[in-house]
């Protein structure tokens, strides 16, 4: 009986860092998308040279968007390595 405390304790402590963290990195992937955003935004007032900023600000868009696929499925299938 004794032993279960801490280790229920520990998951407790546990499971409050992995929510903070998921927090985290939704927080960072949110400020990702609104930088590319504002790259976007940028380019498009830039003039003669906006359509190549704009591909590049798009391009950023879907990289951005896939990073985040990519992240959700290595969380799901604990293909992330724990440091």
């Amino acid at each position: 009986m004794v032993s279960e405390q801490p280790e229920n304790l520990v998951l407790v402590y546990l499971r409050r860092l992995d929510g903070k963290v998921d927090r985290l990195i939704d927080a960072t992937m949110d400020l990702s998308r609104r930088v590319t955003s504002l790259e976007g935004q940028v380019a498009s007032l830039r003039g003669d040279t906006a359509s190549l900023h704009g591909d590049f600000a798009g391009q950023s868009v879907r990289l951005d968007r896939i990073e985040l696929r990519l992240d959700r499925i290595e969380r799901r299938l604990d293909l992330v390595e724990v440091h």
